[in-house]
C-alpha cells in the first residue's frame, strides 16, 4: 500500500525540518545525559530518574521516527504558484457563516499542519473538503453532525508565511 502523501506549505516544511533538527541534535543528547547521570546513582530497579529518562528517550525517538516519515512522504505547496481564482491549499481564505453572519479567515493546509487555534483547517476536513475548488463569492454546504452549514466565500488571496 503506498503511503499518503503528506501536503504541506514551506511554512510546514521548515517547521518540521526545525523540530527534528533539535531532537536529534540538542534533545537526544540532553536525554542521553540524564540516563548516564540516573545510571551513575547505582540501583536501577528503584531509580525514577532513570526510568524517567528512559520514557523520554522514548518520547524523542517516536516523535523523531513520525516526523521522518512525514518529511519522507512530504510534497510541498508552492504557495506563490497557487491560483488565486478557487480555493486551494496554501492559501487564505476568508468567509462568511450564513447562519451566523459571522466572517471567518482560515488558510488551507495539509491534515498534518493543521491547527483551528492557529486559523490552519485541513484539506481533508468537512470545511476544508467543502471550500477546496470553491471561487470568490460562491456559497458552499457543510455537512456536520449539527447539521448543514453554509459559508460563502469572500475573498481568496496568498497567506504569508
Amino acid at each position: 500500500m503506498e503511503e499518503k502523501k503528506n501536503i504541506l506549505t514551506y511554512e510546514g516544511l521548515k517547521k518540521y525540518e526545525d523540530e527534528l533538527h533539535e531532537l536529534k541534535v540538542v534533545k537526544r543528547k540532553e536525554v542521553a545525559e540524564k540516563i548516564k547521570e540516573a545510571r551513575e546513582q547505582g540501583d536501577l530497579s528503584e531509580n525514577a530518574e532513570y526510568d524517567a529518562a528512559k520514557d523520554e528517550q522514548r518520547d524523542i525517538e517516536a516523535r523523531i521516527e513520525a516526523l521522518e516519515k512525514i518529511l519522507k512522504n512530504a510534497e510541498v505547496v508552492v504557495e506563490e504558484d497557487v491560483d488565486l481564482n478557487k480555493i486551494s491549499i496554501g492559501c487564505k481564505v476568508k468567509i462568511r457563516d450564513l447562519e451566523f453572519n459571522e466572517d471567518l479567515e482560515y488558510k488551507i493546509v495539509g491534515s498534518s499542519e493543521a491547527n483551528s487555534l492557529k486559523g490552519k483547517i485541513s484539506n481533508e476536513s468537512p470545511v476544508g473538503k467543502a471550500l477546496i475548488g470553491a471561487k470568490k463569492g460562491q456559497t458552499v454546504s457543510v455537512e456536520t453532525q449539527a447539521g448543514v452549514l453554509k459559508y460563502k466565500v469572500l475573498g481568496i488571496e496568498r497567506s504569508e508565511a
